[in-house]
């Protein structure tokens, strides 16, 4: 993202580094406080946009400190694994551009909350961390419960799932939200997901010449830059394109967040 790049050069000494550590803890002190203080200190916080208008505007951001649940065990792993794929997200892409893609996020749901007077939650923010960080590391083992090891992006593609049958199912607000919660996801990765869907369709097409005879013994459809691997030589290997690359360049898994961005020179 070239236009990313030119703003961090730019704005990149404004960034808060550790971002996440100050959301979760924040979360962890209002979940402290509600649990001291019967006092409904969530419903002060939230992003209701009459109250906004009505001159509370401390909501249109602490509505993101609102703890995403009242379990005192289950906010333990919540806000640690919260944490864990902030704090992962930030050191591999530098803490500029994960400001830029969380508060990205919450600017959207703020200014459709006001917009279409909907009350703001971030659990579809988050969520979109979580999507984030299983399309960077997709081999990331979790282990539910500290017993079924799951690959993390088993999770994600299961969650995405929950996510669009709420949309189907849920009302315009719902759907407004949805759409306004995950629009940095798509900012960040929709045009490599657009690449990986072209290259998957390629592919289709070259294994249909391959069961038809047609494609040669040799032949491949996806071969890393740096190490040159090939689904041949390792069919289990996924392949990807990078998007921060000029042009179409395409890195096996183990390459693909660990090699020098290609940059095409102009004379």
């Amino acid at each position: 993202m070239k236009f990313l790049d030119r703003l961090q050069r730019k704005f990149g000494k404004f960034a808060i580094p550790n971002l996440m550590l100050y959301i979760v803890f924040a979360n962890a002190a209002v979940f402290i406080l509600e649990l001291l203080d019967p006092t409904p200190l969530s419903y002060l916080l939230m992003l209701i946009p009459d109250r906004v208008f009505a001159g509370e505007v401390w909501r249109v951001i602490t509505f993101i400190m609102i703890p995403p649940t009242d379990s005192v065990i289950f906010i333990i792993f919540v806000l640690y694994f919260y944490y864990l794929i902030g704090n992962t997200l930030e050191q591999t892409w530098g803490s500029f551009k994960f400001n830029v893609y969380y508060f990205t996020g919450v600017v959207m749901l703020i200014a459709t909350s006001l917009l279409f007077g909907i009350t703001a939650s971030s659990t579809y923010l988050n969520m979109t961390l979580f999507f984030a960080f299983a399309r960077l590391h997709p081999e990331f083992q979790v282990r539910i419960y500290f017993i079924l090891p799951v690959k993390i992006k088993y999770l994600a593609y299961f969650s995405a799932g929950l996510l669009v049958f709420q949309f189907i199912i849920g009302g315009v607000s719902t759907k407004i939200s949805v759409l306004a919660g995950v629009t940095n996801f798509f900012l960040f990765f929709g045009k490599e997901i657009v690449m990986n869907r072209k290259t998957r369709i390629k592919s289709q097409v070259r294994k249909q010449q391959y069961d038809k005879g047609v494609r040669r013994q040799n032949e491949h459809a996806h071969q890393c830059t740096v190490c040159g691997i090939t689904e041949i030589q390792d069919p289990t290997m996924e392949f990807r394109y990078c998007s921060k690359c000029d042009g179409y360049h395409e890195y096996c898994m183990e390459h693909l967040n660990d090699h020098d961005h290609i940059k095409e020179t102009t004379h």
